[in-house]
């Protein structure tokens, strides 16, 4: 394996990086009291990729099976306890535990802990995942003819 080609072909460098405090309010809040804050968004990185934080209330949250043709996601616990649905079993994740899933394998992550719980998700590349997460809140509005439009320009395909 070697580095990619070059996407900066600058001389001197410059002045681009981005700092979003501690505390930063979070782009969308669910119903449910889930937020999520966009740290990095595929527009923000030339799709290279997304890193979103989301924090779990109590309550039983999260998508069941499903794969994506078209990105690569990875999990990173921060805080309390995640399901991560591995394409086999449930593994129980805390703090620390990492799961990297390639385009194509089968995933879901449920916080049914009873606690809050809170993780990083990677996208690879940087997919316009925002559109998806905010669409998420008008799926019980929508016909199930748009929920299957909704699902596939999105790139979830649902296992089961």
């Amino acid at each position: 394996m070697t580095y990619p080609p070059p996407i900066y072909h600058g001389g001197e460098g410059e002045n681009s990086a981005v700092h979003r405090p501690d505390g930063s309010e979070p782009e969308l809040v669910y119903p449910n009291g889930t937020r999520v804050h966009y740290l990095s968004t595929g527009a923000s990185t030339g799709g290279l990729f997304g890193l979103y934080r989301w924090e779990c209330g109590p309550d039983v949250t999260g998508p069941d099976p499903h794969f994506h043709r078209s990105l690569t996601e990875s999990f990173y616990i921060l805080s309390g306890t995640m399901e991560i649905y591995n394409g086999t079993k449930w593994l129980e994740c805390t703090p620390g535990d990492y799961v990297h899933v390639p385009a194509g394998g089968v995933h879901g992550f449920k916080n049914r802990s009873g606690a809050p719980a809170s993780m990083l998700l990677h996208f690879s590349p940087g997919a316009p995942r925002e559109g998806y997460f905010e669409g998420l809140a008008r799926l019980g509005a929508m016909t199930e003819e748009e929920r299957v439009a909704f699902y596939l320009e999105h790139d979830n395909i649902w296992i089961g």
